[in-house]
């Protein structure tokens, strides 16, 4: 393993993978690899300038049990970032710690360079490789030593039941009712994000983490420590980006079902919402209102005059408003009160 070290970013290189560790942010490391001459370029989730801090690289000799069972000397190499610090051994193995205190470790089992004191001749390796076929891209596979005391959360919204996600494997792929939002809170006080829009996996396995893409250029994920769950969630949105103020006026009671089929069904159900005194803000009629699928056009047989509901043709009255929200456009087919938006009735 070749290492440098300057302006605080450490660069390892071996067996044609180029691995790069680099301050992103407070407390925290952003960490790269590829295969590939160069690495992509692409910060995806990592939309914000991250704060600039004072990290330290550098290289230094351990002392190594040779074959022969003599000592000898290897190089690894470190970077420290405020709370967080990666150690790089010489045969790409990277430690993280907390301060002192270890918090994550890959997962390496291929005799010299092997950490655990496990059988070391299972030939599995840390970051692991393997070609697309018929394309320039890669599949990766990843993985991370497991820890019995330890507790996950977070990754987005799974139709699971588990909120310690210890145990459990994830589709790291967008679905319905499925949001996959690749960043973990660990109780051992770190996050990571798996910064890679490729479809893949992780399994949080009692034996091994384990993080797959299918399909990537690079291997990029960015990793926080932290003493709350809150400082974490601070550094996250931090890199990736804090939601605007939700406006006031969609705040309130949303109604959505699915689905209506008439106008006449959410007129009926807005007046009745009057009759009770009861103050909506959103009325969300949500698909299959439309003539073709993509097109946003109401089908006239069952929505006889849409803008009838906006204007002062309905029972409609006081600081209620309603908001459509269309789905599925073909680029042919023209707009027809596309998301309208709220408005105060007349």
């Amino acid at each position: 393993m070749r290492f440098q070290t300057k302006n605080g970013v450490l660069i390892a290189q071996a067996n044609g993978e180029t691995l790069r560790i680099e301050p992103w942010g407070k407390d925290s490391l952003r960490v790269r690899a590829t295969m590939l001459p160069g690495f992509s370029g692409k910060d995806w989730a990592l939309t914000e300038v991250p704060e600039k801090t004072e990290a330290k690289a550098e290289q230094f000799a351990v002392d190594h049990l040779e074959i022969d069972g003599s000592m000898g000397k290897r190089t690894s190499a470190s970077i420290t970032n405020g709370k967080i610090r990666a150690v790089v051994n010489f045969a790409g193995v990277i430690t993280f710690y907390k301060e002192e205190q270890e918090i994550l470790r890959e997962y390496h089992r291929c005799y010299d360079g092997t950490i655990s004191k496990e059988s070391r001749c299972l030939k599995t390796v840390n970051r692991e490789w393997k070609g697309v076929i018929g394309g320039s891209e890669y599949s990766l596979n990843l993985k991370f030593e497991s820890n019995d005391e330890e507790k996950i959360f977070g990754m987005g919204q799974y139709q699971q039941k588990y909120m310690d996600l210890k145990g459990c494997t994830l589709e790291l792929a967008q679905r319905n009712s499925q949001i996959s939002v690749p960043f973990a809170v660990s109780s051992l006080g770190y996050g990571m994000l798996w910064n890679n829009p490729a479809v893949g996996q992780v399994t949080f396995g009692k034996n091994y983490t384990e993080w797959t893409a299918r399909s990537t250029k690079d291997m990029d994920y960015w990793l926080t420590a932290a003493d709350t769950p809150k400082e974490i969630l601070e550094n996250y949105t931090a890199v990736t980006g804090r939601a605007p103020k939700f406006p006031e006026d969609r705040m309130g009671l949303w109604q959505c079902k699915l689905r209506y089929r008439t106008q006449e069904e959410v007129l009926e159900v807005a007046r009745r919402y009057q009759k009770e005194g009861i103050k909506i803000d959103q009325i969300v009629i949500d698909f299959f209102h439309w003539t073709v699928q993509g097109d946003w056009k109401f089908d006239e047989k069952y929505w006889p005059d849409p803008k009838a509901i906006y204007g002062g043709r309905t029972a409609f009255h006081g600081n209620q408003s309603y908001r459509f929200r269309m789905a599925k456009r073909r680029p042919e087919e023209r707009e027809f009160l596309a998301d309208a938006g709220p408005r105060p009735a007349d």
